[in-house]
């Protein structure tokens, strides 16, 4: 296995975020140009390629501008471990749970699974045939030819020694029918290994990590020590099973946690949302303000580069890129210490959103609302229409909601749309089949006295 860096362009990039993130020219050219440069780093030769250190960058915006959004599509463009944090969850005093190290160690969880996704897709044909070996042994179980299976005196049964009917054409005959589905209504019986999961999760996904016995999760989590049970399952449920079975087989541990390693380290990135949480008014020290500061300086090792101790083996922080954001109403990005300041060189400010970048979020990226709700009703046999102006009344509306209330920017969408196909996703299993317009009209009989009543608005919208 090798890392998998991306050889896109930055405006292919920049394409590529267009379909699923509308308008933040600026951001969009600053991330791109960021994941342009690993790739350019991976080509330098010699020592200066370790030099090279990944150019981190800060996002100022309100929320729901696209900031998290644009992160996560670069990291699935890049195919690299993804983790998003909020900075404001190790704020708080006496707060005893997360440390910054946990930081590395959910960036590593994700590598692993990563690679283990690419693994078993790649094995998955091998290891389905595989299993259709072992289903067909179970269908077709092998005849007795042991002493020990002989019958008193001695003899070999004869359809043992001399089959009428040769058991390779029969486990042909039973291939054909197995891939042909004529087998799907057989039940098998499945050997299927007890691994303690269920035991796990009384201690939930993360804390016993976190407390630093990475070695006791996993021994808790064996503690089905390799004991199976027999389920009866039919025949595509078993093929399922078995293939799961043996893509683990199949997979290199050791292999994936070294390839895992190097993901993380080489292609990580940490989006650190609500930076601004942690910044420090000149004006304001002491008390709570003291364990802000503190997390700034917890921050510093791990975006600056250090080695974080996990359960895979420890970590290298070097050259993780870091994505920070944060609305910065009240505090500014000079407000945090002067030394995380210099580790966020690249400081984008995002736009925020108007009447007219909410009508085409609403129709334009491939993941738009209202193609959702289309395809979500379309499973109950509705076919739901949305004038042009319809869709322009929702944006008008939902930036006055924004404007009356608390500008939760693009979000606001969501809960529009929601309260005005409300009544239609109740009753869509009993109305039938149809064709449901959404008119201007539509629009305003179901949302405008919302709108209007502002009280009422900022509990349901």
């Amino acid at each position: 296995m090798s890392i998998d860096t991306t050889n896109l362009t930055p405006s292919e990039i920049v394409k590529a975020l267009d379909k699923y993130i509308v308008g933040q020219k600026n951001a969009k050219r600053s991330v791109a140009v960021a994941l342009r440069n690993r790739w350019r780093r991976q080509q330098v030769e010699g020592d200066l390629r370790d030099e090279i250190s990944p150019k981190n960058i800060i996002m100022i915006g309100p929320t729901g501008v696209g900031k998290t959004e644009i992160a996560r599509r670069l990291a699935k463009l890049a195919r690299a471990p993804f983790v998003k944090v909020e900075a404001s969850k190790f704020t708080e005093v006496g707060y005893v749970g997360r440390d910054v190290d946990s930081i590395v160690r959910d960036l590593m969880e994700v590598s692993i699974k990563l690679v283990k996704e690419e693994e078993a897709a790649r094995l998955k044909p091998q290891a389905k045939e595989a299993a259709e070996e072992r289903l067909l042994d179970l269908l077709l179980p092998a005849k007795a030819t042991s002493f020990s299976d002989r019958p008193p005196g001695g003899k070999i049964p004869t359809a043992t020694a001399s089959p009428a009917v040769p058991e390779s054409s029969t486990r042909e005959k039973l291939r054909g029918l197995l891939r042909e589905g004529k087998l799907d209504d057989r039940e098998v019986e499945v050997e299927i290994k007890e691994d303690g999961r269920g035991f796990m999760q009384i201690f939930g996904g993360s804390g016993v990590e976190e407390m630093g016995l990475g070695g006791l999760k996993d021994m808790l989590g064996n503690m089905g020590g390799g004991k199976t049970k027999h389920r009866k399952m039919k025949i595509p449920d078993a093929l399922e099973v078995l293939s799961g079975q043996e893509v683990e087989r199949l997979v290199d541990n050791d292999a994936v946690q070294r390839e895992a390693i190097i993901r993380a380290e080489q292609g990580g990135i940490v989006f650190l949302d609500e930076v601004d949480k942690i910044a420090v008014s000149s004006d304001k020290r002491g008390g709570a303000e003291v364990s802000r500061e503190g997390v700034q300086r917890d921050l510093l090792p791990i975006v600056e580069g250090s080695t974080v101790t996990t359960k895979y083996g420890p970590v290298k922080t070097d050259h993780v890129l870091f994505v920070a954001a944060g609305a910065f109403h009240v505090a500014k990005p000079s407000d945090l210490i002067p030394e995380l300041q210099g580790r966020f060189p690249i400081r984008v400010e995002l736009e925020a959103l108007t009447d007219k970048d909410f009508v085409r979020i609403l129709t334009e990226p491939r993941n738009a609302l209202v193609t959702q709700y289309q395809a979500l009703l379309a499973t109950e046999d509705i076919t739901v229409e949305f004038d042009s102006e319809a869709i322009e009344t929702l944006a008008s509306l939902a930036a006055q909601v924004n404007a009356g209330t608390q500008n939760i920017g693009a979000r606001r969408l969501h809960t529009i749309m929601e309260r005005l196909l409300d009544e239609l996703l109740f009753s869509a299993p009993d109305i039938g089949a149809q064709t449901v317009k959404i008119t201007t009209d539509y629009v305003k009989e179901r949302l405008a006295d919302l709108v209007e009543d502002e009280e009422l608005s900022r509990f349901i919208l």
